[in-house]
């Protein structure tokens, strides 16, 4: 099973495969399905677009949300292939403050 989610930040859309739904649900039980929403929000209208600064493919997407838990960032990171043009979800998971990277672009 391949999920895809809109971004247009990247002008395509984002898949999510059954393999990183396991990894997810591993690591961040808490996060998927019961966030998909949330999930889809932020690649679709994200506030915070970072780069990692371990691999220059490898984009956070950030969104606040007051409604996760006391008020959380859904976090997205996806990874992005040029030759065939792809962008997957590598995990996603919450956090009260943001951190690392270097920030690519801001809603603000």
């Amino acid at each position: 099973m391949v999920i895809h989610f809109e971004c247009p930040y990247l002008g395509s859309t984002v898949e999510l495969s059954q393999e990183r739904i396991d990894h997810i649900q591993r690591r961040h039980g808490h996060t998927w399905p019961e966030l998909e929403a949330e999930i889809q929000m932020t690649l679709a209208e994200p506030e915070l677009v970072r780069r990692s600064g371990r691999d220059p493919q490898t984009r956070l997407f950030s969104r606040y949300f007051d409604t996760i838990r006391t008020g959380r960032y859904m976090v997205v990171v996806t990874v992005s292939e040029h030759e065939p043009p792809r962008h997957w979800i590598v995990t996603a998971y919450t956090a009260r403050r943001i951190s690392g990277g270097t920030q690519e672009w801001s809603q603000d």
